[in-house]
């Protein structure tokens, strides 16, 4: 989900009427997200109610099992060289779906849903007479532990990492962990500013690149052997480790804040104003995201890039927490009795970190010199036929470790590293250990 991977080629078109310039649609971007704003702080709801530790919510579930499809669906185009190869009229409806959905949105889904984990983890601890102590010690470790996996993942598999990023962003706002409301969401609102600025120079460049004709992709710099893949990104992870925390706070709060609420624990209690946020959110998302999405394919031109690719990445934000709240509601739906295709996303959803490192470990195997090496095989739209296919079999594997009853090994060891006592890792991962529930 880095935007730095992500290209198109443009076409020289007439711009739009004045009436749509981008800098308008920027200036509206930022008075929606005001009223979603308005519209999070007037839903009040006891926090401190009694907490149901025992029970999944279903909501989360299916909203990282579908956010694993926009992860790989954003990533997929940055592994292949040639992205005008295959059929023009696919690659062009390739690009405008993945510029409209997924690029700069899927991440804003992503961190939302890692805040809300926090939040519940939290939550189920103080249930279960932890202190505040313990339970700081305890997001302190799998703080460090997320940055040691990510660290390892950006090494070993691919350089589109967020754990670290996720990681390093606990351990700096632990402490916010238990501050009030009102400065989670003004904390988030001010560091919307950096975050949209820094996804926008991103995009910039990337389009200025594809103009060029010369896109930006990790296919470009990717190192003919194994032991060169490893080293070629050490020295300028930490950086980029550190300077890509600016764009996960804005989401990630509101997140925090929504699992205070257990709003999507409990759905059914907030539909009305689930379906109010879903329905503002994403109309917000489609109207800011649209006019990057057809400069990235090419329909027409514009010198307001800046403007443009700045309504881009704020509109993502909004299109983040309407997807989550999407979730909300498809779980009202669903209720009790799942589907096949409604469980099997579950299942996936909640073995989320393995499966993003699985979606990494087949980018490897696919596309890179020293192993299939397809990469100049095939072309933008191809590549996100692979991503979707890559989707379906994720979920397939889920769907058999959730009747194996296995849980996802990456789930499991980040539990286990982040107990204050390591206990015995289990050996089936459907059972049960001390490190199961780890206390800080």
């Amino acid at each position: 989900m880095n935007v730095q991977t992500a290209t198109a080629r443009s076409r020289r078109d007439p711009p739009l009427p004045e009436a749509t310039q981008p800098g308008a649609r920027v200036r509206a971007t930022f008075m929606a997200l005001s009223s979603v704003r308005a519209t999070f702080m007037a839903l009040s709801i006891d926090p401190q109610a009694p907490a149901d530790v025992t029970h999944r919510s279903l909501a989360p579930d299916l909203a990282r099992g579908f956010m694993l499809l926009l992860i790989a669906v954003a990533h997929a185009p940055a592994f292949v060289s040639r992205w005008d190869l295959g059929p023009a009229a696919l690659n062009t409806f390739a690009a405008l779906v993945r510029a409209l959905l997924a690029e700069n949105q899927a991440r804003a889904l992503f961190v939302f849903l890692f805040g809300h984990a926090l939040g519940q983890l939290t939550r189920r601890e103080l249930a279960r007479g932890s202190d505040w102590s313990s339970i700081r010690g305890l997001l302190r470790r799998r703080g460090l532990w997320l940055v040691v996996l990510g660290l390892a993942h950006s090494a070993l598999l691919v350089p589109l990492d967020i754990l670290a990023v996720y990681g390093l962003t606990l351990l700096l706002v632990a402490p916010l962990v238990q501050t009030r409301d009102s400065v989670l969401w003004w904390i988030s609102v001010l560091t919307l500013v950096p975050a949209t600025l820094l996804l926008s120079w991103q995009s910039v460049t990337a389009l200025t690149a594809a103009a060029m004709g010369n896109p930006i992709t990790l296919a470009q710099d990717m190192a003919p052997n194994y032991g060169a893949h490893v080293l070629a990104g050490l020295p300028f992870w930490p950086l980029k480790t550190a300077v890509s925390t600016i764009v996960v706070v804005p989401g990630m709060l509101p997140g925090l804040w929504a699992a205070r609420r257990r709003i999507l624990d409990e759905p059914e209690r907030h539909a009305p104003w689930l379906l109010r946020v879903a329905v503002i959110c994403m109309a917000v998302s489609i109207i800011g995201r649209l006019p990057m999405a057809l400069l990235l394919a090419g329909a027409w031109t514009t010198s307001w890039t800046w403007a443009v690719a700045g309504a881009h990445a704020l509109a993502g934000y909004a299109g983040g927490l309407g997807m989550a709240a999407a979730a909300g509601l498809v779980a009202i739906r669903i209720g009790r009795d799942r589907g096949r295709f409604a469980a099997a996303l579950a299942a996936l959803g909640q073995r989320s970190l393995t499966f993003y490192l699985f979606q990494s470990a087949v980018w490897v195997a696919l596309f890179y010199p020293f192993t299939l090496d397809l990469r100049d095989d095939m072309g933008f739209a191809a590549s996100c036929a692979v991503a979707v296919a890559l989707w379906l079999v994720s979920m397939l594997l889920a769907e058999g470790m959730r009747r194996a009853d296995h849980r996802g090994p990456a789930e499991v060891l980040l539990r286990w590293l982040s107990a204050r006592r390591a206990a015995p890792i289990i050996s089936r991962y459907g059972g049960r250990s001390s490190s199961a529930s780890p206390r800080g």
